[in-house]
């Protein structure tokens, strides 16, 4: 085992508090909240029962992802009719321009903050489709 994988590989959580495994080295029965998701399940309230960690380049803070136990978790719950309205609510002000009021068919870039032929008029917006 290098180095790398020894700094994380912990385990009973001695060194880290709860126990740790290497990137991908995580155990059967256990996944991340994504890991989860993918499989329409939820943690469900339960705390973590382990982690994966993955160290980075100079100093900087290492990558965590919790791992949950997949005997404990639950289905996600459905989606309500009313959750649904609020999520298409939500996306069409995210796709409305606030200069033109005209609604895009794609998310209204926040760094710009108006749909493209707005905040840039004098461009050829047919070069940008193209």
């Amino acid at each position: 085992m290098t180095t790398a994988y020894t700094e994380v590989f912990d385990p009973e959580g001695v060194r880290h508090g709860i126990p740790t495994f290497p990137w991908k080295w995580a155990p059967e029965g256990l996944a991340t909240r994504r890991q989860l998701r993918a499989q329409g399940l939820r943690p469900g309230g339960q705390e973590p029962v382990a982690q994966v960690m993955r160290l980075r380049h100079r100093g900087r803070e290492p990558l965590v992802a919790y791992l949950y136990r997949v005997d404990l978790a639950l289905p996600v719950r459905p989606m309500t009719a009313a959750k649904q309205a609020a999520l298409d609510a939500a996306m069409t002000a995210r796709r409305t321009c606030p200069g033109c009021r005209a609604e895009a068919d794609y998310c209204i870039p926040r760094s710009i903050g108006l749909c493209i032929p707005c905040a840039y008029p004098d461009h050829d917006s047919t070069a940008i489709a193209a």
